[in-house]
């Protein structure tokens, strides 16, 4: 590749967050006379790509088609052939981050939702009551996946009381330890300012259940009807679900967005120390209990649980810190033989412990 069609290939794919560490990345294939491009879009084997010469249509299936955690996904980078019938994606480069949920089959795969995404901004709509439990999954999923998250408080109009909407975002907020809550409302405008000086900045994938105002929020942010949108259902304030894929945009005021579908499960995949940044607060007073391996359960010298006796920390913090903690065991004990093998370790020595006051408690009772 000469000088001139490099700057010429960075200049078309600034907007889409080509830098020269992607071009660093990316020069290998470039000697074999590949192109580079970003995939914004992938449906039934197929996706779209952005290139300098504009968007191409090709073909996935050369790139490890049945694993699901190493197919091409909207966000990649990729290396695409210049022609061909069909034309084929060759490589995609290293990720930097990735989202990953547990898929719902039986076999506890992950998939990948979207690809390089510095920011996961998980849209919540206030038009239904707050699900605090799903807001830390989500939470714990952004964090692990290597992007910083981002809690929008949706269809805020719907809420007028200002006093109430503001407690509503204090809930947001005790549940979501170091991450950014705005309320925004895409009919009067409100919070959008600050959700576009977010995600103008990098890549950001848009989350959140079907519903939510996902599609709603994209097109104030493009500044225009790009996304299709449904009307809002009369008996219980809800939206319809109408994305079916997941787009990369670019937005006008730089960086690009990716809108994905509504989420009906969210399940973790590998995300324990996503979980731990969710609930760094547990996390701290972890450190201070009597026993290094506290469970926070009925321990002496528990922080944990003296905390939630106090009152300063809830006790539905804990109750889905557990629960979150449990789920990632099981989805990671699937696919690791050693924790497997750990857990039944710790089973058996639960057991012997049980058997073993139950039999000291029978011989009490002989004795007698």
């Amino acid at each position: 590749m000469t000088s001139s069609s490099a700057a010429s290939v960075f200049s078309a794919l600034a907007p889409y967050g080509w830098d020269d560490a992607w071009a660093d990345q990316f020069a290998p294939y470039a000697t074999e006379g590949l192109l580079p491009g970003r995939v914004i879009r992938v449906d039934r084997g197929q996706c779209d790509v952005v290139t300098a010469g504009g968007v191409l249509r090709a073909d996935t299936a050369f790139v490890t088609p049945h694993d699901p955690m190493r197919v091409v996904c909207t966000g990649d980078w990729v290396a695409v052939e210049p022609g061909g019938n069909p034309r084929y994606v060759r490589a995609y480069l290293p990720r930097r981050t990735a989202f990953v949920r547990s898929t719902s089959s039986q076999r506890s795969e992950g998939q990948i939702l979207a690809a390089n995404v510095d920011h996961a901004v998980v849209a919540v709509s206030l038009a239904v009551e707050l699900d605090l439990g799903r807001i830390e999954r989500f939470l714990a999923l952004a964090w692990e996946s290597g992007a910083q998250p981002v809690v929008v408080l949706t269809k805020a109009d719907l809420v007028p009381d200002a006093v109430t909407r503001s407690h509503l975002v204090q809930d947001v907020e005790t549940s979501a330890p170091g991450v950014p809550v705005v309320s925004v409302s895409a009919i009067d405008g409100e919070g959008l300012e600050v959700v576009a000086a977010i995600v103008g900045g990098g890549t950001s994938v848009l989350l959140g259940q079907s519903g939510a105002g996902k599609s709603t929020l994209a097109n104030a942010l493009l500044g225009e009807d790009v996304m299709t949108v449904r009307a809002t259902r009369d008996v219980d304030g809800k939206g319809r679900h109408t994305t079916t894929t997941r787009n990369l945009l670019a937005l006008p005021g730089g960086g690009v967005l990716i809108d994905t579908p509504g989420l009906r499960g969210v399940g973790l995949w590998d995300a324990e120390s996503g979980v731990g940044q969710v609930f760094s607060e547990i996390e701290e007073l972890a450190e201070r209990c009597r026993f290094h391996d506290c469970a926070h359960e009925a321990e002496p010298g528990c922080a944990v649980l003296a905390a939630v006796d106090s009152g300063e920390l809830p006790d539905r913090r804990l109750a889905s810190y557990r629960k979150l903690l449990r789920e990632n065991q099981r989805i990671v004990a699937k696919t690791d033989a050693r924790l497997r093998a750990e857990i039944r370790k710790d089973w058996k020595r639960k057991g012997a412990i049980g058997r073993a006051a139950m039999e000291a408690k029978r011989g009490h009772h002989w004795r007698a």
